[in-house]
């Protein structure tokens, strides 16, 4: 790569510009054709015997069901950022694709398409039902991956992965076998996270709290001085009670605890038990123990060694012998509490009660604790290890305040329940024995065989197999040259709020399983790059039911992917969730409108990089200018983007290329493409616009390629080099023209404003008269003053009718206009006072409001701060106006 951001252009020696550029921007013609030649090209494979250094980001598998949402296609474009410009830095990219095969919501799908044809999984048997889903996966599955091409994703599809495909089967086999011969996967019996739909365990990170109605209900356990009082929102769990736990210290109950009280409704006898994890602060400072169905009474009841009976089955129904046995959990709870009633037991009701209820991710389904034998993974070390990569900087969070929401979980994570019980997925590799016997087959191994023999029934977590994601999907556990090449990954890029779901997962993983590569080379990635959210134009979570989900499969066709892309890349800083609307997609289709019919201009009008730039003495103030703000601008942006401030360096390229590029030093080209510089002009027009192009490319990607190909000849922006930062005299800044430019755009400016007042119309000449010492230091300007400020010379004859002085840094410029002929005096008097009546108005409303005492103090501040400054602009309007119409006459 060369030094220099003017002079690094990329394009073959001699090559000849394109000049077919249609005369409108179309992306759903242009869009398809170009990505197809990139993927065509292999500029999107990665060479693992390259000796280019490694820049490597595995995609978050989507889930085989899936479709492109707002969320995907955010964090698609900016990892096809980050991959596009360090590819265009001389990097080998590697950004890796693949799918997940979504456990439980796979097999949801094809069991629903089951229930379609009066069949159900088990009418099918195991086998012949994962056949199914196989089929279905042939079928429907992968439709996300379509609508990333479409999106502009540069993966390497050759390296596609599936988490069900034999390699990475086999490393989650190899995994699951390393882990239980070295003690940290065991089974044991405790309370899961259980929904009673899907019929399997969820890990605490699959279940959704959401604040719901309920009801509390106070009871009483016990008569006379033995009673007792406990409050519940799941009162069919009183069926399953073994105890009351009061706290060792609350005098109030002293006298009950190694008692019995007896339990309602069942004719049982329970102990009153003394446990420190009770506050006696809270309610009646007495709990009912359920240890079959309460993770901390569970805990409570094996400190004091209760018996855990289960009182609901699988689908939540009551298994209790009794009047409620066979009876729906929900239908039992009013039934129960009835019968609760009417024996007089009910102390108190409160309804409703709002408070937090766990909701399956998948289904939507009350979640029922529930007692159950799983297979688990000791996280304590795993999670230490986790937790040490972060705070020793090898893997760096960006932004760093949410680090801390990292340690939160790593430091303080529970054991994680691994199995569920579906058919689809990775099943557990432990075989049982007609003797009790237990074997963990590795992948390398035979299974134990003969009669008795059995394999275990559950599969895995998907989350297991996704954990594996940064290696396995490199060929671990084999040492493969991807592996030794691409690992670690430099960047994951990610929601925040899949920090707990994917990340920590993958941290314990692949500091697991690779290390002994040393601790700087076992880290799955030295980058966690969080984005947030994408919520409403109010701020507000997008929902089917609130209908303000917006489709960005919907905006790429109506505005294309580089406007989609562009939108959400401007919205991107780092953490911080964003509110999106509908118009800034149509405002990033102006822009690339915008940057496409100025660029088309510009190359029609002979705008080049074969011709070198002049000599710094022989370049305009305009072109010293732009070249000195383009070096400023390819610096920012440079480091913006290696800070993950996608948002501010979208947002800076947004405004150079706008303002700056199209609105100021464009048309100043406009007037020296006919003057005696017209070559030099060419050069740089061309040179800067090679590199705008190059900048923007890895957030617009469709319209850049289409453009630099034709400006400059070259092969690809795929492949043409970033401009690096200016070091050469060339681009260096110019204080002087920057001052004289600026004074250009201020005097300019306010003629356009003056004109305005006036009432000429933007595109009518006027005979006007520039004078002044400020002016005089912009003579050399003063054809390009008057053409973008449609100004003709006065003849001898000039007249002025109205003026105004401009204060430039070196003086001032007057500016003297002869409106005679150029304007309607009557229709603009008309146009005047029609204005100044809605200003007058204006005043007297908010002044109204302002005096009304009562609304003064019901407003809140932000309120009566708006009608204030509308007061301001009102009265400010009606000066502007009433001087006007006094000059005209009036």
């Amino acid at each position: 790569m060369t030094d220099s951001a003017v002079n690094d252009s990329s394009a073959p020696e001699g090559a000849a510009p394109r000049t077919d550029l249609p005369t409108a921007w179309n992306p759903a013609e242009e869009e398809p054709a170009l990505y197809e030649r990139w993927v065509s090209a292999g500029y999107f494979t990665a060479d693992a015997g390259s000796d280019k250094p490694p820049f490597t980001i595995v995609l978050p598998p989507p889930n085989v069901t899936g479709t492109l949402h707002m969320g995907h296609a955010l964090n698609h474009t900016l990892m096809d950022a980050m991959a596009r410009r360090r590819r265009m830095q001389g990097y080998e990219v590697l950004w890796l694709p693949g799918t997940d095969h979504a456990g439980i919501a796979t097999q949801n799908v094809v069991e629903r398409e089951l229930a379609n044809e009066g069949l159900s999984r088990h009418d099918l048997g195991r086998e012949r039902f994962v056949e199914r889903v196989w089929e279905w996966k042939a079928e429907y599955g992968g439709k996300i991956l379509d609508q990333m091409r479409g999106l502009g994703d540069g993966v390497d599809w050759t390296r596609e992965r599936f988490t069900l495909d034999d390699g990475l089967s086999r490393a989650v086999q190899t995994m699951f076998k390393r882990l239980y011969d070295e003690g940290l996967i065991y089974q044991a019996e405790r309370i899961i996270n259980w929904c009673p739909r899907c019929l399997t365990a969820l890990s605490d990170i699959e279940v959704e709290h959401s604040d719901d109605d309920g009801e509390l209900v106070s009871l009483r356990y016990g008569d006379a001085e033995d009673a007792i009082v406990v409050a519940t929102t799941r009162a069919e769990t009183m069926l399953g009670d073994t105890a009351v736990a009061v706290h060792p210290d609350d005098e109030r109950y002293a006298h009950l605890v190694g008692s019995e009280v007896e339990l309602p409704l069942t004719g049982r006898r329970i102990p009153v038990v003394a446990d420190s994890h009770v506050d006696p602060e809270f309610g009646s400072g007495a709990v009912k123990v359920t240890p079959a169905h309460d993770p901390n009474d569970f805990e409570i009841g094996r400190r004091h060694d209760l018996p855990m009976p289960s009182i609901l089955d699988e689908r939540g129904v009551v298994t209790a012998h009794g009047p409620f046995e066979g009876m729906d959990r929900l239908e039992a709870r009013p039934a129960i509490v009835a019968a609760l009633r009417e024996q007089g037991r009910i102390v108190a009701e409160k309804r409703p009660y709002v408070h937090a209820v766990g909701h399956c991710s998948r289904c939507d389904t009350v979640v029922e604790p529930r007692l159950s034998l799983q297979w688990w993974v000791k996280v304590g070390p795993l999670a230490e290890a986790a937790g040490d990569a972060v705070r020793d900087g090898r893997v760096q969070v960006h932004p760093p305040e949410l680090a801390k929401r990292y340690f939160d979980w790593v430091d303080d994570m529970h054991d994680w329940t691994i199995s569920r019980q579906l058919w689809w997925g990775h099943r557990i590799p432990v075989w049982y024995g007609p003797d009790g016997e237990v074997v963990c087959v590795g992948p390398d191994e035979q299974p134990p065989s003969g009669p008795g023999w059995h394999q275990d029934k559950d599969v895995l977590d998907t989350w297991f197999s996704s954990g594996l994601w940064p290696f396995s999907t490199m060929g671990w556990p084999d040492d493969t040259a991807d592996l030794a090449k691409f690992y670690p990954t430099s960047v994951l890029s990610t929601g925040y709020d899949i920090l707990f779901f994917w990340v920590a997962r993958m941290m314990m993983f692949g500091l697991y399983a690779m290390r002994d590569n040393g601790p700087e080379r076992s880290v799955p990635f030295e980058h966690i790059y969080l984005h947030g959210l994408i919520r409403d134009a109010h701020g507000k979570k997008m929902s089917k039911s609130r209908g303000n989900v917006l489709d960005p499969l919907d905006w790429m066709q109506r505005y294309g992917a580089d406007a989609t892309r562009f939108t959400l890349a401007r919205g991107a800083n780092p953490g911080a969730d964003m509110a999106l609307a509908e118009e800034w997609a149509a405002g990033a289709r102006n822009f690339c409108t915008k940057l496409f019919n100025a660029s088309r201009f510009a190359i029609t009008n002979g705008a080049t990089v074969a011709t070198p730039v002049p000599e710094r003495d022989a370049l305009t103030e305009a072109d010293r200018w732009i070249l000195g703000r383009l070096s400023a601008v390819v610096a920012e942006a440079d480091d913006l983007i290696e800070q993950f401030q996608f948002a501010k360096a979208t947002n800076l390229l947004y405004h150079f290329t706008w303002d700056e590029l199209c609105d100021w030093y464009l048309e100043l080209a406009k007037v020296q493409l006919s003057g005696e510089h017209a070559e030099g002009t060419r050069a740089v027009l061309g040179h800067v616009l090679d590199v705008v192009l190059r900048l923007l490319h890895p957030f617009v990607p469709f319209l850049t390629e289409r453009l630099w190909t034709t400006l400059t000849g070259g092969e690809s922006l795929v492949i043409a080099d970033w401009p690096a930062r200016a070091r050469s005299g060339l681009a260096a800044r110019d204080p002087a023209a920057e001052e004289r430019i600026a004074d250009v755009q201020k005097l300019v400016t306010e003629i356009r404003r003056f004109r305005s007042d006036q009432g000429l119309k933007p595109g009518q000449r006027v005979v006007t008269r520039l004078s002044g010492d400020g002016f005089a230091v912009l003579a050399g300007h003063e054809e390009s003053v008057r053409t973008l400020a449609r100004l003709t010379e006065p003849g001898p004859e000039f007249t002025a009718t109205a003026s105004l002085d401009v204060a430039l840094s070196a003086g001032t410029a007057t500016v003297e206009v002869d409106t005679s002929g150029a304007i309607d005096v009557e229709a603009e008097r008309k146009r005047l006072r029609k204005d100044l009546a809605a200003a007058e108005k204006e005043l007297t409303q908010t002044r109204n409001k302002l005096g009304n005492e009562s609304f003064l103090a019901k407003a809140p501040a932000e309120v009566v701060d708006k009608i204030r400054a509308r007061e301001e602009t009102a009265a400010t309007e009606i000066e502007r106006l009433t001087a006007r119409l006094e000059a005209l006459g009036s």
